[in-house]
C-alpha cells in the first residue's frame, strides 16, 4: 500500500526526465517522507565486469561535508599503538579481546582498522567481517601503520566504495538536512573519485547511470552528462 505521502512525492518526480545533479540534490530533500534525518544515497551503473579482477572497482574517498553520520570504529592493533589511536577517537581498541568478541558474532561497528604486523591473526575472522564489508583491506585504507590517520579520515567523513557484482555501487553521501549545495558537492566527489578509477579495459559507456534517493523516497534520475564536467 503506497501511503498518501508517498503518493505526492512520487508525482512530485518525473521519471523519464534525467536532472542536473543540482537539480535532484534539491529536489531529493523535497520528496523525503521521514520524520527522521533521512540518508541520501547514491547509485551509480558503471559499464564494467566485476568478475574481472581489474574492473572489480573499489576505492576510498573523503567526502568535503562528511556524511552526517559518527562512525564507530575499531582499530585492532598490538599494545604499542593502542595510545595512539585511542587518542585519534577510535571508539574501541584492542586485539585479542576483539577477535574472541568477533568470533562470537559480536560487529557492532561500522570500520575496522588494522596494522599490517595484526593481518595474520584477524584472517580468520574473515567469514564474519567479509560479508559485512568490515574486513580490513589496505586498498580503502583500512590496513595501515598510520592508525591516527586513518581514523581521523573515517571520523570525518571518509567513505570506502565497491562495485557489486551486477555492476552498480551504493553509498550514502549525505543527509536531508544538508542542504542542496553539500549534497550536490558530496556527490560530485564520490562521482569523480570513480571515474578516476575507470579501468583501461572497460568497453563502452562508462557512466553508465547516476540515481539519487534518501531513505523510501522515490528514486531521481541524474543526467550523467552533467556530472562529467
Amino acid at each position: 500500500m503506497i501511503t498518501k505521502k508517498r503518493k505526492i512525492a512520487n508525482a512530485k518526480v518525473d521519471p523519464n526526465k534525467a536532472y542536473t545533479l543540482k537539480e535532484a540534490s534539491a529536489l531529493v530533500k523535497e520528496v523525503n517522507t521521514t520524520k527522521f534525518d533521512s540518508s541520501v544515497d547514491l547509485h551509480i551503473r558503471l559499464g564494467v565486469d566485476p568478475k574481472k579482477a581489474d574492473q572489480a572497482i573499489r576505492g576510498t574517498v573523503s567526502l568535503p561535508h562528511g556524511t552526517g553520520k559518527t562512525k564507530k570504529v575499531l582499530v585492532l592493533c598490538n599494545p604499542d599503538k593502542e595510545a595512539e589511536a585511542q587518542s585519534a577517537g577510535a571508539d574501541f581498541v584492542g586485539l585479542d579481546e576483539f577477535i574472541s568478541k568477533i568470533e562470537g558474532g559480536w560487529t557492532d561497528v561500522d570500520v575496522i582498522v588494522a596494522t599490517p604486523s595484526v593481518m595474520p591473526k584477524i584472517g580468520k575472522l574473515g567469514k564474519v567481517l567479509g560479508p559485512r564489508n568490515l574486513m580490513p583491506n589496505p586498498k580503502t585504507g583500512t590496513v595501515t601503520n598510520d592508525v591516527a590517520a586513518a581514523v581521523n579520515d573515517l571520523k570525518g567523513g571518509k567513505i570506502a566504495f565497491k562495485v557489486d557484482k551486477v555492476g552498480i555501487i551504493h553509498a550514502s553521501i549525505g543527509r536531508v538536512s544538508f542542504s542542496t549545495e553539500k549534497i550536490a558537492e558530496n556527490s560530485q566527489e564520490l562521482i569523480n573519485a570513480i571515474i578516476k578509477l575507470k579501468p583501461a579495459t572497460a568497453k563502452g559507456t562508462y557512466l553508465r547511470g547516476v540515481s539519487m534517493a534518501s531513505s523510501m523516497s522515490p528514486g531521481i534520475m541524474v543526467d550523467t552528462k552533467s556530472v562529467q564536467n
